[in-house]
């Protein structure tokens, strides 16, 4: 029997989808809070959570990573009363099986719940062989790095195309390396494509070669090098920089992995397969018609999204301990301590070059060190602890409330207008709301009716600002 979870604050609603579920068999369990049910849900196993967004203590879709992380790895049904699109993707990003929007259909959530139960039995019955990933290179054990191991390991055994997107310096090359060296073409050659660095003028005849003759200076033919990469994996790094006129020709490629050299009579075929990485929005390139749909479509069978450094500061420690012993080896260096501080300045770093700028780092702090036998702060770059002092003094003046410049206190007579604007928003809609129930006397038909609101979009409001309608005749 399948258990299920509800963590929602209307009591009717839970009280409705207790019966219902009763009626068909789960066993069936619900919460009003969302720390009731958070620790409801780590505390006891269950197959499905249906969660709702808007909680009296905190917000559903925040929660919902905690809760697929709990022993039993519940499916998560997302529960709200204001669909939105960036609701939707925050919840199939996080991992939800379903997002459903308020009013419930009982068809609606028991399609979503059978479906989901019915995955789980049969993940159940298939019964997948350990596999240890050769994780070399990847240094990092922080719970979003885990979760790009286990799409790496999606990756590996299969041989669909894979598309990894990240900021600068997150490793993407590192993590298409381990795509390939894991899957059953790592005695096969891994060739690398910078779509960025590609001349615009030869791009055709570095990637499907060229044959003698085909052009002025080919004094012989060339291999290209998608031929380069016949039985192993083609990297296509920057993807997003490949001109506009090839990405045609590359989705045939990509399709029929067959292609003419230039100047050739024949087409010759290669057996690759595709890896493809971008640190560019490319979903909204093949919007704004700077990148073919089509072609997004072939290389993110398998989409892996790495996290940026700042996201994951728990790594750097390991990420420190793993360089530094490699980069004193490079340079004929005794390998150095690393003292406390130096580690918890570096972790207090924000990072916008990610481990790339992180390695660019440690390697000038061991330059600065010298033969001195221990790192600390004083050999970090002057504009790291430049960055670093600064930031410390702004959050030692906010929190005194002061922002002080020489001897003259000099508090900051406004707040920041995103707040401000925030907050007056919210108390013209609060009055606004409070005033249509008094115009409508609590009915809902003639405040949807006054206001040009959905059933559904009143309700909500009339709960984001704790709004009765009760008291006055409907």
């Amino acid at each position: 029997m399948a258990r299920i979870l509800i963590i929602d604050d209307d009591d009717m609603l839970c009280d409705m989808l207790f019966r219902h579920l009763d009626y068909m068999g789960f066993d069936t369990a619900y919460r009003l809070t969302l720390k009731e049910g958070l620790q409801e849900a780590l505390s006891n196993p269950y197959d499905i959570v249906i969660l709702d967004v808007r909680l009296p203590d905190g917000n559903g879709l925040a929660a919902l990573p905690k809760i697929r992380e709990a022993d039993s790895k519940p499916e998560v049904i997302i529960l709200t009363g204001d669909g939105s699109s960036d609701g939707a993707e925050l919840a199939v990003k996080s991992g939800a099986w379903d997002y459903l929007e308020k009013p419930l259909s009982p068809h609606r959530i028991t399609l979503s719940l059978n479906r989901a139960i019915q995955y789980r039995r049969d993940l159940k019955m298939v019964q997948r062989p350990a596999r240890a990933l050769k994780l070399d290179r990847l240094v990092g054990a922080s719970k979003q790095l885990a979760a790009c191991y286990d799409l790496l390991a999606q990756a590996a055994g299969s041989d669909v195309s894979v598309l990894i997107t990240g900021e600068t310096g997150t490793g993407k090359e590192l993590f298409a390396q381990a795509v390939h060296h894991n899957s059953s073409r790592s005695d096969r050659p891994f060739v690398v494509v910078d779509c960025a660095a590609l001349p615009e003028t030869l791009v055709e005849s570095t990637l499907f070669g060229h044959e003698r003759g085909a052009f002025t200076g080919a004094d012989r033919s060339q291999e290209g090098l998608i031929k380069q990469a016949d039985g192993g994996t083609l990297f296509l790094d920057e993807v997003g920089e490949l001109p506009k006129t090839l990405q045609k020709t590359f989705l045939r490629v990509l399709q029929e992995h067959c292609f003419r050299p230039v100047g050739g009579k024949k087409e010759i075929r290669s057996d690759f397969r595709l890896i493809a990485a971008t640190n560019r929005d490319i979903e909204q390139m093949a919007r704004d018609g700077q990148f073919r749909k089509d072609l997004l479509y072939r290389l993110r069978s398998l989409t892996i999204g790495l996290p940026p450094l700042r996201d994951r500061t728990g790594d750097i420690r390991d990420l420190i301990y793993h360089y530094i012993p490699k980069l004193c080896e490079r340079y004929g260096a005794e390998t150095k301590g690393i003292s406390p501080s130096f580690i918890d300045e570096l972790r207090a770093y924000d990072w916008p070059g990610n481990v790339r700028e992180l390695v660019n780092t440690l390697e000038g702090a061991l330059s600065a060190a010298g033969p001195e036998p221990t790192l600390v702060p004083k050999h970090l770059p002057v504009h790291l602890r430049i960055h670093l002092a600064r930031t410390s003094v702004r959050k030692h003046n906010t929190g005194s409330g002061k922002e002080t410049t020489g001897n003259q206190a000099a508090p900051w007579p406004l707040p920041v207008f995103r707040e401000a604007r925030a907050v007056a928003l919210a108390e013209a809609e609060s009055t606004y709301f409070r005033e249509l129930m008094e115009v409508s006397r609590g009915n809902i038909k003639q405040a949807c009716a006054i206001s040009g609101l959905s059933r559904n979009r009143l309700y909500y409001y009339l709960k984001l600002h704790d709004i009765s309608r009760f008291g006055w005749p409907c």
